[in-house]
């Protein structure tokens, strides 16, 4: 059942905006926006007098990060610029052998692309693997001898299908292969638990489904593998006796810290912390199930309407928050254009258009999209009798 009320005074959007792209950048909600205005008040009329706190809100920000992970400790979250940032960390700081191989698939954002192919001068090679009907067990059957890391998206972005991560987890624990994901289309979105997929690495921005400002992402990385990665970056933040600036000898910090190198992106903190606090108390397993009853609203929707095709897997355990569809006979980018016009704000991925709500977005707001799209398939159609 959709609840239309729960949170709706977070989220005061303008008068007729569908907004349906938090898997591209979400909006913020309004105590995220006031935690904003008030650091920036703080800073205006006394500067950082008071910055133990802002280190305290850092703790908080990492202790919340590892509630929404369910790690072991807080010593495993990093908090990073971005996605791309930690997966250059892991590319970048594993000890590569010519001949080593990185598994990912051939659907994958190129944050998760880049990064592997940059290795091909240090002779590792990138094996993108066609997902097919059995996803999980192409990435498997694909493993063999010099398989050294298998790094995969929680969630697809184009067409939004959803992975079983422990399954694969399982996989590269048998075969002694480290297991990195992409969880920036899931965190924040559906429950994401990196103790029962049993990852090496996981990585996610901020500005998705965690509805929290672009800069500021997070970094899990499992204390067993914490020293296998060689450092990029050193600063004044990654050492362990933080804040001896005095001190000439200095070693990495025990914890993920070791990964960020200067200072912290303090004012999108407050932000995300203010996010987070909402996702939170909201519990994730609810915030998953609102939102899945408005995909299923959408995906039911949708294909009533003539000539759409939703290309997303709609099946139980392969749902996400992502729906992608095709219309016969429309020019999906002319399509894509006269909705964000119309005010329905989405995405053009995945072969066709991608709507994106959360958990809180009202029915009257699916309601309308749907509307405005069947307008403009029946003006389609009308301008072309022939089809």
């Amino acid at each position: 059942m959709i609840d239309n009320h729960r949170w709706q005074a977070e989220f005061p959007q303008a008068n007729g905006l569908c907004y349906l792209n938090h898997a591209a950048v979400a909006p913020w909600p309004k105590r995220a926006a006031d935690a904003v205005s008030a650091f920036a008040s703080e800073n205006l009329q006394q500067g950082a007098q008071d910055y133990p706190r802002w280190s305290r809100a850092e703790r908080t920000l990492r202790d919340q990060l590892r509630t929404l992970l369910n790690a072991l400790h807080s010593d495993d979250i990093a908090l990073v610029k971005n996605t791309s940032e930690a997966l250059s960390f892991v590319a970048q700081g594993v000890d590569w052998q010519v001949g080593d191989q990185v598994i990912i698939s051939n659907q994958e954002f190129p944050s998760n692309r880049l990064p592997w192919e940059a290795l091909a001068e240090r002779g590792v090679e990138v094996v993108a693997v066609e997902l097919g009907a059995e996803p999980e067990q192409a990435l498997i059957d694909a493993m063999g001898p010099g398989t050294r890391l298998l790094s995969i998206s929680s969630v697809q972005y184009g067409t939004g299908l959803r992975l079983d991560l422990p399954r694969l987890g399982n996989a590269c624990r048998e075969r002694g292969v480290l297991f990195c994901v992409d969880a920036i289309q899931t965190l924040g979105a559906q429950p994401f638990d990196v103790q029962q997929i049993d990852c090496d690495f996981a990585m996610a921005d901020g500005h998705k489904w965690l509805l929290a400002p672009e800069g500021l992402g997070v970094f899990f990385c499992h204390a067993r593998v914490r020293d296998q990665l060689q450092l990029t970056q050193h600063g004044w933040h990654m050492v362990d006796a933080i804040g001896d600036y005095d001190r000439v000898d200095w070693r990495p910090a025990r914890s993920a810290r070791r990964f960020e190198a200067g200072s912290p992106n303090t004012l999108a903190q407050q932000a995300m912390s203010a996010s987070l606090s909402l996702l939170l108390e909201a519990d994730m397993n609810w915030v998953a199930a609102q939102l899945d009853a408005r995909v299923c609203l959408l995906a039911e929707r949708l294909q009533a309407l003539p000539g759409v095709k939703v290309l997303s897997d709609l099946r139980a355990g392969r749902r996400s928050g992502i729906i992608t569809f095709a219309v016969a006979g429309q020019d999906h980018k002319a399509l894509h254009k006269a909705l964000m016009d119309r005010g329905v704000v989405c995405a053009l991925r995945g072969g066709g258009i991608r709507w994106s709500p959360h958990f809180y977005t009202p029915q009257s707001t699916l309601e309308s999209a749907l509307a405005q799209l069947a307008e403009l398939i029946t003006q389609t159609s009308d301008n072309n009798p022939s089809r």
